[in-house]
């Protein structure tokens, strides 16, 4: 049992730079929670092209024209002005002040500004290709500065604690929905502890885990998404899945990401026999087109043509040692399976990368459900809309981290305590009466399953019949799951399994539900092919 002023869950970007802004003021605590056993393992580690600032020929209002045109009309303007204007401010004072972060520039000490596609604008700032694991670093680093920040790792949340759903009094099921906290799973001690909390934060990061080519690390299978979704919080976009066009396609490195970085510093797509092909599905950016286009191209060349990778080329566009030296883990990672993308062009295919939807939140974080907040790529600012701009999620999570406490501030301060619980108002966790163990073999079974329904039928090509298929495989198997997890005792891989097939549905239901094919969302029966490129 514990009790804090603030639960964060989720220990990225946002969580960290909510943690962070939260504990200026010493009088409040804080609690942070991450599933993992590394505080420094997250969705953030692995990004690697960078992050916007502003430079020198750059403005706000042409970063806001950038997030809206990528976003494909459906971004909120309120949300991309917030982070285009408060972005690369919050930048220099959070991470390179605060956190000390140091990102790269050239011999005369000035920043080194990146290109990534559909920036009208070199703004891009990076740490080498590692930059994701650079900007943790330094947080996790700065938050150990503070003594009324708590972070527990090795902790699964399992479910959020809601009145009136949790409450022992009657009188609750009169009022609004509203958040008390977490059920967490300690994996150390294989105990299910209640944390309670004035306000909870999901930073709980993606879900690109449910699908069977990501970039994602093992942790993104929407633990957040699912715990908001049965709490009742309103949940918005959740068809914008975007699919990264370029995964290392080779036996030992399979989800490697290959930094957009790449084609910004002039790397070509290619087919197997050397052919360049982004002319023919965007004369306009060519081989810098949004992500949606360039996966989308890739995965009609794939199909059309039998190939089962395309071809990435930087090696004949930038000289060997500069490669080396912009791009050091990926030619790290890729000499580790006999590639040398400093001298041959390198195998990718498309992966699910970044969930453009999410909880939907306002411009201060807060959730449709009373204290409960969602930052991150778990929420839906509105910003991304159905096609996120590179480089916009380090950046999204610093503003609303950032944002998110000073929301939480405000109402604490405004807050009399009224109506808080205790732990006798809410029950602990009862695991009375199971006797089973959880099978590893079914629960890796099972998330194959939802795994290979969602690459085929909820992936970069969708349909009414492929998602009519998917949803009615999902429901039978969320039946399943959901008798094995109320008779089974908890493991971090079955609440993972539960939460998996749950947001599985949510996205393939919206996928159903939306008909109009715009950004990172392709109905092919709602579209049509003109000649060789897609429209």
């Amino acid at each position: 049992m514990a009790e804090t002023e603030v639960l964060i869950i989720g220990c990225g970007i946002a969580g960290a730079t909510a943690a962070l802004r939260l504990a200026r003021n010493p009088k409040r605590q804080i609690t942070l929670i991450t599933r993992a056993t590394d505080t420094h393992e997250s969705n953030t580690r692995y990004a690697q092209g960078g992050i916007i600032g502003r430079g020198p020929d750059d403005s706000a209002e042409l970063l806001f024209e950038d997030i809206i045109a990528a976003g494909a009309g459906v971004s909120s303007p309120a949300a991309a002005r917030i982070l285009a204007s408060e972005g690369p401010p919050l930048l220099n004072e959070v991470l390179e002040q605060a956190a000390g972060v140091i990102f790269d520039r050239d011999d005369e000490g000035a920043p080194i500004w990146g290109q990534e596609a559909a920036h009208s604008r070199r703004r891009i700032l990076h740490v080498g290709d590692a930059t994701g694991r650079a900007i943790i670093n330094g947080l996790i680093s700065t938050l150990s500065d503070y003594p009324n920040i708590h972070i527990k790792s090795s902790a699964t949340a399992v479910d959020l604690i809601t009145f009136p759903h949790h409450s022992r009094d009657p009188l609750d099921n009169y009022r609004a929905i509203s958040c008390h906290g977490c059920y967490i799973f300690d994996r150390d001690e294989s105990t299910v502890h209640r944390y309670l909390a004035r306000a909870t934060v999901l930073a709980t990061g993606g879900l690109g885990r449910i699908y069977r080519n990501t970039t994602n690390p093992v942790g993104a299978r929407g633990d957040g998404l699912a715990m908001a979704h049965r709490a009742g919080a309103r949940i918005a976009n959740a068809e914008y899945v975007q699919f990264h066009p370029t995964a290392l396609a080779a036996p030992g490195a399979e989800g490697l990401l290959i930094s957009e970085a790449v084609r910004g510093e002039g790397g070509v797509l290619l087919t197997p026999d050397l052919r360049p092909f982004m002319n023919k599905y965007s004369p306009q950016w060519n081989d810098l087109a949004p992500r949606d286009i360039a996966a989308r191209a890739i995965h009609h060349e794939m199909e059309t043509n039998g190939y089962s990778y395309v071809l990435l080329d930087i090696a004949s566009h930038m000289p060997s040692e500069a490669i080396r030296e912009r791009f050091p883990f990926i030619y790290e990672q890729c000499m580790k399976v006999g590639l040398d993308i400093s001298h041959e062009p390198v195998p990718v295919v498309p992966a699910a990368h970044y969930f453009c939807g999410g909880v939907l939140v306002d411009e201060w974080a807060r959730s449709t459900i009373e204290s409960l907040y969602a930052i991150g790529e778990i929420s839906c600012t509105g910003v991304h809309g159905a096609n996120r701009l590179a480089s916009t999620s380090l950046l999204e999570g610093l503003v609303w981290g950032n944002r998110v406490a000073i929301e939480i501030e405000r109402a604490l301060d405004q807050s009399n305590g009224e109506r808080e619980p205790r732990f006798h108002d809410v029950p602990p966790w009862d695991e009375s009466g199971l006797s089973s163990d959880p099978d590893p073999a079914l629960i890796q079974g099972d998330m194959q399953t939802i795994q290979n329904i969602m690459w085929h039928y909820v992936g970069l090509v969708r349909s009414g019949e492929r998602l009519s298929r998917a949803i009615r495989e999902l429901r039978h198997l969320w039946n399943e799951i959901e008798t094995f997890y109320r008779t089974t005792k908890l493991s971090d891989g079955l609440i993972g399994l539960r939460n998996a097939v749950e947001v599985a549905l949510i996205v393939a239901q919206a996928a159903q539900h939306n008909r109009q094919s715009r950004g990172c969302h392709y109905r092919q029966d709602s579209v049509a092919f003109e000649g060789d490129r897609l429209i």
